[in-house]
């Protein structure tokens, strides 16, 4: 393992390798943060992991406060809580830890303590982002304890409005952690749900980041070899939870998924965000159900691409042998083929249609997304048919 730990200094500082949760009290002081808030989600609050890492924190003299009032898709009450809880506590600095909720919900609660205007002003609109006070923006070291959302690595959080029931990404380029620690051993305790649904939603990340229009060959040229590891890795864990090497491969690739989104998502992302909201479903395995049904609603238009892709990842047959891989690995890693397979029917069918199209992802996709579409890959991904 000595080989998979390093330093680097893409797209932030990344302190990677097993055992690097040891430096996180040193993380703090190379940054001046001598009270953190610590975040997680309500999951992790009384996890080893966390109990552990809280405690070595105060061993080294920083007294570290807990925050874990947070939903597995956070709601804007979670965020209000928490920078109750930062300026309560006179803190100084934010430690996001955990999933993709706890990642998300440290950088915003970060980003928002010395902000007087709402949190939906600052929607990844435009140039919205340019109306933060950028000197009420606290400190964010960031760890994850999952190698799929890759939030550790990005400039936004998702936050749902509960009075729309819409996930809504909130972006500032400061909100990008100035320290990640990458520790794969955080990781080896995931439930196997957790690690498939994580590790497909790092597969989605670069998959729907290589297929975004555009010219961002930076961004393709990440997203290829992190598919290359998801591949070649997320059977390894699920097969045996404690292989750190497959699982620090995984946690690279969930960091190049995020590196590589800059340049878009697409429809798998725009239909599994409002399922998400209205469902509650885990974020990465709806991504996971979608991603056969979208890749074959976008063929026409990425259909080159996806044989170039292919010949790069030893698979024969172009685009039909790339969408056979991916059907196998859901299958593999135990992702349902249907919505069904996640307890989702038809009641909200026009709902999810008409949020997909207006989702902030939607425009990133390769091919137009209108209402009509989104009905039929919603009804295709219902009913099982390819």
């Amino acid at each position: 393992m000595n080989s998979l730990r390093a330093n680097w200094s893409y797209p932030t500082a990344v302190w990677f390798g097993a055992g690097r949760i040891e430096e996180l009290a040193a993380a703090c002081a190379s940054l001046g943060i001598r009270r953190p808030l610590f975040v997680t989600d309500a999951g992790l609050a009384s996890a080893g992991i966390t109990t552990k890492t809280i405690s070595a924190l105060r061993s080294a003299g920083l007294p570290a406060a807990l925050f874990a009032d947070i939903k597995p898709n956070p709601v804007l009450p979670n965020l209000e809580a928490g920078i109750a809880a930062y300026r309560a506590g006179d803190h100084d600095g934010v430690i996001a830890f955990g999933g993709g909720s706890g990642l998300d919900t440290g950088k915003l609660i970060a980003f928002m303590s010395g902000q007087s205007r709402p949190v939906w002003d600052f929607e990844d609109i435009g140039v919205w982002w340019t109306r933060a006070d950028t000197s009420g923006i606290a400190p964010i070291i960031a760890v994850p304890t999952t190698a799929g959302t890759g939030s550790e690595v990005g400039r936004a959080g998702v936050l749902t409005d509960p009075s729309t029931q819409t996930k809504k990404v909130i972006f500032h380029p400061k909100m990008m952690p100035a320290i990640v620690i990458a520790d794969p051993e955080l990781t080896v305790d995931l439930p196997p749900f957790i690690t498939a649904g994580t590790g497909m939603d790092a597969l989605a990340h670069c998959l729907e980041a290589y297929c975004a229009p555009g010219y961002h060959p930076l961004g393709e040229g990440i997203a290829v070899e992190g598919m290359r590891l998801v591949f070649e890795n997320l059977r390894k864990v699920m097969a045996d939870p404690k292989n750190i090497e497959a699982r620090g491969h995984m946690m690279a690739a969930a960091a190049m998924g995020a590196t590589a989104f800059q340049k878009g998502l697409g429809a798998i992302h725009a239909m599994s965000h409002p399922v998400g909201s209205l469902h509650d479903t885990h974020h990465g395995m709806t991504n996971a159900v979608f991603m056969p049904y979208v890749l074959k609603f976008n063929r026409e238009v990425i259909e080159e691409k996806i044989a170039r892709l292919a010949a790069w990842l030893g698979l024969a047959r172009g685009f039909d042998g790339f969408l056979d891989a991916v059907i196998a690995l859901r299958k593999d890693v135990g992702v349902p083929h249907t919505l069904a397979g996640l307890n989702i029917d038809q009641r909200n069918r026009e709902r999810i249609a008409e949020m997909a199209v207006v989702d902030p992802t939607a425009g990133g996709n390769p091919r137009v997304l209108d209402v009509g579409a989104a009905l039929r890959l919603f009804d295709a991904t219902v009913a099982g048919e390819l």
